[in-house]
This record gives structure tokens, C-alpha cells and sequence, in this order.
């Protein structure tokens, strides 16, 4: 089967374009052996099935970062490239267009954004560009659709073209000559949406319309996650399941090791999905109703703010602040989605380009960021106590965050790479392109972390049922009570914590328990181990061995902070 590579630096719409040679048939993956994914799909070309691969997008095929070096190696897969180039900055992108040249595979240049060229005073002689290249060009706009069908003619009439390799300096003169032969660009007054593209990059403005956004975001990512929850998979759990689940409960018997493993433990009579622990219970409640209704809601938010051009823009705005805890701007994406649910949060760190990021984002993500669910429980059991109990966790959480970054930064090798990318012009994304985005991020959820989730619960029900946690509560008072202050049922508080977060808190709040020892278990709670959900996307996108020193840094600075906060409080 062929296969066509489309290729480009970022941000020049190579996911739109992609979206309209393949619809809605598409699969993501990752690189073998790397977190970087790429898109797939196909199409029909004279009767024939054609593979189209979207590639990472690359400034250089002389790499820089991960991304870049699989989008070289992803070059080997392909029978025809189409480079996708962005019309409106057509300098910057001739170089890698230049590379591909040198190595005489067959190609198209596909010069997209068309439609805005005449909107920039930018103007090109494509009779001229074809020429001097020597390969097939044809003007396109991923967002109205034109030229695509021109595209797709011309697909088998890729040329090899014939260029000789060249030395960096003489690639970027070549570029300069090339533009200068072919490109024009006339007088013309800024738009009102290009000056905010203006004012979203400077330090004042750009600030404030950061801040506007993220809470913007958060908020509309809550009330659809919440909604998601709240008017439909609750309703489906509770209507639909718990009927069944309870008379499978009656056929085994209401009770006995089998029945608490597979139904779970009836409470007052009653299955409860989040406290009942059973595998057709806590096993499906979990992931379905309580995960991915944010894993849903954040993907759809995420997909408008990529497609529409912000993100970059909020990277390098935050980019000097993060490097200080050794991370880039991007770093901040995750972080913020931590505010809704960790889940996603850990998913996004891929935005990140070295190992060393994503870990220490991860890290600091299960640690000092606390989930929606775990922040409802804080304001309404740590609030009752006084508002100023509540902003000691929150600035506690806060002054974690800053200084466990700060030393593992310091301690971690490596270097936190630059931020060098390409700041797109503000478009209206399309609407097919966000749903296509969304169902891939979420297939992929449904596909790869639901069955480890299950998994895990089954054997976190078992230790419950088999008395192993009461063993651990028993081993651990002395700890409990001596450091952190807090009652020896506490212990499985916390544990119970793996499966949510706010159940947990409220299991503290079944014991009799001062402010300050409220204060200390919902702070030991949020840093201590993350949900279920959130342990397993955790291992998987880190490896067990940074999983396990991940862990090792969850418990030692929960341990360390609630003592702190034991001696000072």
C-alpha cells in the first residue's frame, strides 16, 4: 500500500488538511519506543487505498528535540511526501522544503493558508515557485477546502525533484533568493484580531488575556465534565446499572468473598459505586463516569485553543517563569488540567520534549495539584472550619509546587530545552478537525488506560477484602499518629484515596478531628498517592522505574510537609 507523509514545520495546518483527505477514519499512535504520536489515516486515489501519515511537525531534518527526530525517521516509511508549507511565511518554511529536495523523494508542495495571503498583502508567483523548485505546487486552504481536490490530482504527478545537497548557510541564501524572486508583499493596515495576536504575546497585556482564558477554560472544562456527569453517566449508572448490579448481588448471595470482589461490598443494604469497591461497580464507575467526562470536556477544550493558535502564544508568554522550575512554557498546559482531573493532566505532559520534563511535570501534577473532585472536598470540609484553613492547603499546595520543581530541577540531570517555535496567526478552527482530535484523544483513553484501571481496582478490592489494608493501618500508626497527628483510621482514608479522592475526605470527616488536623490530611491526602486512574496513566507514560522514583518523591515530601505542618499548626 502507498503511503504519503505529510510534512511541514508546526503550526502550518498540516492536521487540517489531513482532516480533509481522510475524514474521519483515522488512528494515533506513538513512535515506537518514544510518547511522540502521530495520526493515520486513508483515502481512496484512482480506486486505490493510500495510507496518509500526518508527521510531527519539524522545523529541520537536522533534529533538535524527540518530535524532530522521529519526523526524520518517519521519512523512511513514506512513498510520497507532501510538504505542507504556510504561504504566509513562506522564508521560514522553504528550508526543510529545501531538505526534502536533497533527498529526491518523490513530492508536492502543498502552499497552504492561501486564503490569508491576500489578507497579509503577501503575494506569490506560483508559476514562478513551480518552476524554480521544480516539483508540483498547488495553493490550498485547509479551513474553506480549496485546492484540496487539486491536491489529490496531483498526487500522481509527485516529481522527484533535483536538487543537490547543500550546507546550512547555503540552504537559508538559497531561501532568501528564492523568496525575493517570488514574493511581493504590499502596504496594508492591521486587523483588529492581528493586533490581539499582538497583545497576546506582550508581558502586560499578554498576562491578563492568559489569565482570562485559563480561568475561562477551567471553568467551561468543569461545568462540561460536571454536566457530562451529573445529567448523564450518573442517570446511566443509576437507572440502568444498579438494577442489574443489585440482582446479580441477590443471585450471589449478598455477600461473601466473590460476591465483594465481583459486585463489591453492599453499604446499607446498597451497592454505592464510589465506596462499594467491586470490580461491576467502583471497576466501571471509575473510569466511564468519572474520568472520562473530563478526559471528554478537556480534549474538546484543548482541541479549540490548538486549533485557534493560543497555545503557543500562552507557552512563550510563561516560558522564563516555568524554566525556573525546569520546565517551558508548555509545561503550564498540564499543570492547569490538573485543576479538573490529574488524568489528563499526565496525558498532556507528551507536549513536553525531553524525558526530564515530563517527569518532573508528572510529578509535581500528582503532587501539589489537587482535582476538582478533591477541591470540592476541601472548601466544604476544610471551610467549615474558617476560609483561612482553607487558603493554608491551597498555599501550602502552592509553596510545594514551587520548591520540590525548584530541587528537582536541580537535582535531575539535564537541561530543560528552549522554547523555539513558530506562533501561528489566530484562524477559526474548523469543527470537523476538533471532533476528530477529541474521538482519537479519547479512543485512545478507552483503549489503552481502562483495561489497566480495572485491573488495578480488582487487585486494590482483593487487598480490602483479604483484611491486607487494616494490616498496613496497624503498621503504620505510629507514623499516623506520632508525625502527621492525625487518628489511626485515617490510614485507609488515604488509601481509599486511590480510588477517589473526594471519598477519602470524607472519610476523614467521619472522625472526630480538629481544624488543624483537617488542614494536615486533606494537604497529606492531595500529595500522597493520586486515584487509581491516575497511577496507572502515571506508569504507563513514565516507565516503572521513574513510576517507582515518582512514587519514592509522592510519599517522602507528603510525609515531610505534614510533619512540617504537624509542628508548626
Amino acid at each position: 500500500m502507498m503511503k504519503i507523509l505529510l510534512m511541514g514545520n508546526p503550526n502550518v495546518g498540516k492536521s487540517v488538511i489531513f482532516s480533509r483527505l481522510t475524514g474521519v477514519r483515522v488512528v494515533s499512535s506513538n513512535y515506537p519506543g518514544t510518547t511522540v504520536t502521530y495520526t493515520s489515516g486513508f483515502m481512496k486515489i484512482n480506486g486505490e487505498r493510500v495510507e496518509i501519515i500526518d508527521v510531527p511537525g519539524t522545523y529541520t531534518l537536522e533534529p533538535t528535540c524527540e518530535a524532530e527526530e522521529i519526523a526524520s525517521e518517519m521519512l523512511k516509511m513514506g512513498d510520497i511526501v507532501i510538504n505542507v508549507v504556510d504561504a504566509t511565511n513562506l522564508e521560514r518554511n522553504l528550508y526543510l522544503t529545501l531538505q526534502l529536495m536533497e533527498l529526491k523523494i518523490p513530492m508536492i508542495i502543498a502552499l497552504n493558508m492561501w486564503d490569508d495571503t491576500k489578507h497579509r498583502g503577501v503575494n506569490i508567483d506560483l508559476e514562478e515557485l513551480t518552476k524554480i523548485l521544480g516539483v508540483p505546487v498547488v495553493p490550498t486552504s485547509g479551513l474553506t477546502g480549496q485546492g484540496i481536490k487539486e491536491l489529490v490530482t496531483m498526487i500522481p504527478k509527485a516529481a522527484s525533484p533535483s536538487y543537490p545537497g547543500k550546507s546550512r548557510d547555503e540552504r537559508w541564501s538559497h531561501v532568501g533568493k528564492i523568496t525575493n524572486q517570488v514574493q511581493q508583499i504590499s502596504h496594508r493596515h492591521h486587523r483588529w484580531f492581528e493586533r490581539l495576536e499582538d497583545a497576546s504575546v506582550k508581558p502586560r497585556t499578554g498576562i491578563l488575556i492568559a489569565a482570562a482564558i485559563l480561568v475561562i477554560s477551567f471553568f467551561v472544562i468543569r461545568f462540561i465534565g460536571e454536566s457530562l456527569i451529573g445529567y448523564l453517566f450518573d442517570p446511566l449508572f443509576d437507572s440502568l446499572w444498579l438494577p442489574i448490579l443489585m440482582k446479580l448481588s441477590a443471585v450471589m448471595g449478598n455477600g461473601g468473598f466473590l460476591h465483594d470482589i465481583i459486585v463489591g461490598k453492599l453499604i446499607g443494604g446498597e451497592i454505592h459505586f464510589v465506596e462499594s469497591f467491586g470490580l461491576l461497580s467502583s471497576g466501571l464507575y471509575v473510569p466511564f463516569a468519572m474520568v472520562l467526562p473530563y478526559i471528554i470536556s478537556f480534549y474538546l477544550i484543548l482541541g479549540i485553543l490548538e486549533d485557534i493558535g493560543y497555545l503557543p502564544r500562552l507557552a512563550v508568554l510563561l516560558d522564563t517563569t516555568m524554566h525556573k522550575i525546569g520546565l517551558h512554557g508548555f509545561a503550564i498546559i498540564p499543570t492547569l488540567l490538573g485543576l479538573g482531573c490529574n488524568v489528563p493532566a499526565i496525558m498532556a505532559t507528551r507536549v513536553l520534549e525531553s524525558k526530564r520534563e515530563r517527569f518532573i511535570a508528572a510529578t509535581l501534577v500528582c503532587i501539589a495539584i489537587p482535582c476538582a473532585s478533591a477541591q470540592a472536598m476541601i472548601f466544604g470540609l476544610v471551610g467549615k472550619y474558617g476560609g483561612q484553613y482553607v487558603a493554608i492547603v491551597y498555599l501550602t499546595l502552592l509553596v510545594v509546587w514551587v520548591i520540590l520543581g525548584t530541587i528537582l530541577n536541580r537535582l535531575l540531570k539535564g537541561f530543560s530545552p528552549e522554547l523555539l517555535i513558530e506562533i501561528p496567526p489566530y484562524r477559526l478552527p474548523p469543527f470537523g478537525t476538533i471532533m476528530q482530535k477529541l474521538w482519537g484523544r479519547t479512543r485512545g483513553f478507552l483503549i489503552e488506560a481502562v483495561p489497566i484501571i480495572l485491573a488495578a481496582i480488582l487487585i486494590i478490592n482483593t487487598f480490602m477484602v483479604l483484611g491486607i489494608f487494616d494490616y498496613i493501618a496497624g503498621f503504620t500508626a505510629p507514623v499516623i499518629k506520632g508525625v502527621l497527628g492525625l487518628p489511626e483510621e485515617s490510614v485507609t482514608a488515604i488509601i481509599i484515596g486511590l480510588l477517589r479522592k473526594d471519598a477519602a475526605l470524607g472519610m476523614l470527616a467521619l472522625s472526630t478531628m480538629t481544624a488543624k488536623q483537617m488542614v494536615i490530611g486533606s494537604v497529606v491526602l492531595t500529595m500522597s498517592f493520586p486515584c487509581v486512574a491516575t497511577i496507572v496513566i502515571l506508569l504507563r507514560e513514565l516507565g516503572v522505574k521513574d513510576f517507582m522514583k515518582s512514587t519514592a518523591i509522592m510519599l517522602i515530601s507528603a510525609l515531610t510537609v505534614g510533619g512540617i505542618l504537624n509542628a508548626i499548626l
